[in-house]
């Protein structure tokens, strides 16, 4: 039996360990040169793209730092970002601000920090460098989704947060489109020889289809209009308090089409999301106008978040913490599973959309 082979490293990772000497004194430092001094406690927060920090300083307040994947985004991509953030906190909308940052010179670790915006500064070490920003920390638990009304009270708050999005286009952030998020993605995988070669052809038929049927759907007038997303809404996200649904966790925000920040609150058979997709559009439609059409994307989207994955995982295997927490990646049983799953996705774009008759 062919022993499973290790994915190449990927060629825009910086290093194999790009977090090799963020210790929690770094992040501390870092923190201290912009004046905001901890008082030594800090828990590191579930994140693989990047490393976050809930940490509590001197004053008594407790703040979040987010140190970005170097490399990942363009300084102006997280300053819009955080521009939008900041534009939804300013309308009232639950999200976490992102603080505005200044070098305190009184500070030892002055001369290692910089700033590439307001929000964002860029703080030294032996190894290199890292980008990092300062939000408010927002506390809450996982939403009943099996409650209507919480679906709606959801909805009204993603049509509130749409409604912002709609006013301005972003400049330098990603688009959501078939391109960027399928075909890019599965020419990744091809031309860096990550799917084991008995697991291959079957991939790349069944995503061939796949795709075809997503380029159908995007081309067909659904996704007549993009806008500023939240982009990643999925249940992780949204924490759930005493005055409702707060978002968290922009750091995906793209141009795209309003149903990409819906179709993630929906689960179960095909019944259950139709009474979980009513009772979100309700709220939703209390703010912002829904094109009914984009119901045809939401198994698109699905798709196209299965090939994303699939590649997202592959792009980082040079960082030690994905083979930890993906350790079945490699196995030609994972690419099996992939395959299916998209073998069902065919069936399920196939299908009418949710809400038809």
């Amino acid at each position: 039996m062919t022993p499973p082979r290790e994915p190449p490293r990927a060629p825009d990772s910086p290093s194999d360990t790009p977090y090799a000497d963020l210790s929690p004194d770094v992040v501390l430092d870092a923190l201290d040169a912009v004046g905001l001094r901890g008082d030594g406690r800090l828990i590191q927060l579930n994140s693989y793209e990047n490393r976050v920090f809930q940490v509590f300083l001197e004053d008594g307040r407790v703040v979040v730092t987010k140190f970005y994947r170097p490399q990942r985004w363009s300084d102006a991509q997280i300053l819009e970002e955080h521009a939008f953030v900041n534009e939804l906190a300013a309308a009232e909308i639950p999200v976490a601000p992102v603080w505005p940052l200044a070098i305190t010179h009184d500070s030892r670790h002055a001369d290692r920090v910089s700033l590439p915006g307001t929000t964002l500064a860029q703080f030294a070490t032996p190894l290199g460098s890292y980008r990092f920003s300062v939000s408010a920390r927002l506390a809450g638990r996982a939403p009943e989704l099996e409650d209507a009304g919480t679906l709606e009270w959801i909805g009204r708050f993603i049509g509130r947060l749409h409604a912002v999005g709609a006013v301005r286009p972003f400049e330098f952030r990603q688009t959501l489109a078939a391109t960027t998020f399928g075909a890019d993605n599965r020419d990744w995988l091809l031309a860096h020889d990550i799917i084991p070669p008995d697991a291959e052809p079957a991939w790349r038929q069944v995503t061939e289809d796949a795709l075809a049927a997503v380029n159908e759907a995007f081309g067909r007038g659904a996704a007549a209009r993009s806008l500023r997303l939240h982009g990643d809404c999925h249940l992780g996200n949204v924490l759930w308090a005493a005055d409702g649904p707060h978002f968290v966790d922009l750091d995906d925000a793209v141009m795209g089409p309003a149903t990409q920040d819906l179709w993630m609150m929906l689960s179960g058979d095909r019944a259950a999301m139709t009474r979980q997709l009513g009772a979100v559009l309700e709220g939703y439609e209390s703010f912002m106008d829904f094109d009914w059409r984009e119901l045809r994307l939401i198994e698109p989207l699905r798709t196209l978040r299965i090939i994303h994955h699939s590649a997202w995982i592959a792009r980082r295997w040079s960082d030690p913490a994905f083979p930890i927490a993906f350790p079945w990646f490699e196995s030609p049983k994972y690419w099996a599973e992939q395959t299916t799953r998209l073998r069902q996705q065919l069936d399920a774009m196939a299908e009418p959309p949710l809400g038809s008759a």
